[in-house]
């Protein structure tokens, strides 16, 4: 993805001028990640807004017993990292290559200095982290009232992405061990709950990832 159009494609980066979007570009490193790399951890200082140009990440959170709870999946166009910025908190969980990535990393006193001189850009910025606690108000409530395949149709859901010009199939690259740490569940039931899916012609089943046919069907699972 090309510098511009990724920090253009960043919701509360809408409408700044060519000179703004420039002074942002120019102040941009790039840097590559392999498969399962860890980008930060938690705990680590916040010190840079990153930008996902190739590849897919997740955020989670890690234990020493091996256990791994999934915030969430992120690929090309979607950004992280902007909340350690605002507050000077460490990382609140980790974040780790899904396949090879490639990342844009704006600098925090870079990215300071633009909310700042940006008062609209700051006004989107509250817009943006207000639907990123709504999203966690839905996790929780989706923890608390579904059951599996109501929690994995909805994961499936927010995942999907359609192909360019197409309303479906929609394409999730995603493995059964990182849509059971989304989840909450184990590997064999979310296999299970997958093969039904499948049975029933709502989904199909590829190599690396679900490809979603019926999302009115996933929605009633969600009730």
């Amino acid at each position: 993805m090309e510098s511009h159009a990724a920090l253009r494609a960043i919701p509360f980066m809408y409408g700044l001028s060519d000179v703004e979007i420039d002074r942002l570009v120019a102040a941009l490193r790039r840097r590559r990640f392999a498969r399962n790399e860890v980008v930060f951890h938690r705990d680590d200082p916040g010190n840079c807004l990153y930008l996902i140009a190739k590849g897919t990440l997740k955020i989670a959170l890690r234990y020493e017993d091996g256990r791994e709870i999934i915030l969430t999946l992120l690929g090309v166009g979607d950004y992280f990292g902007e909340l350690a910025l605002l507050d000077g908190e460490p990382r609140s969980a980790d974040a780790i290559a899904v396949e090879p990535c490639e990342l844009l990393l704006l600098p925090r006193d870079v990215f300071l200095r633009f909310i700042e001189e940006s008062p609209g850009a700051a006004l989107r910025l509250l817009e943006a982290l207000g639907a990123q606690f709504r999203r966690l108000t839905d996790t929780v409530h989706d923890a608390a009232f579904l059951d599996v395949p109501g929690r994995l149709a909805r994961v499936l859901q927010t995942l999907s992405k359609p192909a360019e010009g197409e309303a479906t199939p929609a394409v999730v690259r995603v493995t059964q061990n990182d849509l059971a740490a989304m989840v909450g569940a184990t590997r064999e039931s979310i296999n299970r709950w997958l093969g039904y899916y499948q049975d029933q012609g709502w989904i199909r089943r590829e190599r690396g990832s679900v490809v979603i046919i019926d999302r009115e069907a996933l929605m009633h699972q969600q009730r």
